[in-house]
């Protein structure tokens, strides 16, 4: 498992530990990290090429579908792909009127 983070986390409006599930091949996943790193999000990066366990959580998540990035913060999970930075934003409480 590898863990990222910013050097200055947001905090999120809701408390606890942003996960996301990745593939080192997923193109929307490098689309997410950016966008998560580029505003200071601190998340843990979760890769399915190093857990099985992370495969069964996504395709659980998913209705038996293997959509990366999956996202897990406090319970509540959701998908990245096709990736769309206004949806994470929503997702995740950052919307921003001037980035959108």
């Amino acid at each position: 498992m590898k863990s990222e983070s910013a050097v200055s986390p947001t905090p999120l409006p809701a408390t606890g530990t942003l996960r996301m599930y990745t593939t080192f091949w997923c193109a929307d996943c490098h689309r997410a990290k950016w966008f998560l790193k580029a505003r200071g999000v601190a998340f843990h990066e979760i890769r399915l090429e190093d857990s099985e366990e992370a495969v069964e959580f996504v395709l659980r998540a998913n209705h038996g579908k293997r959509r990366v990035p999956t996202f897990e913060l406090n319970g509540r999970t959701f998908h990245g792909s096709p990736f769309d930075p206004r949806k994470l934003a929503r997702e995740l409480g950052l919307e921003d009127p001037a980035r959108s």
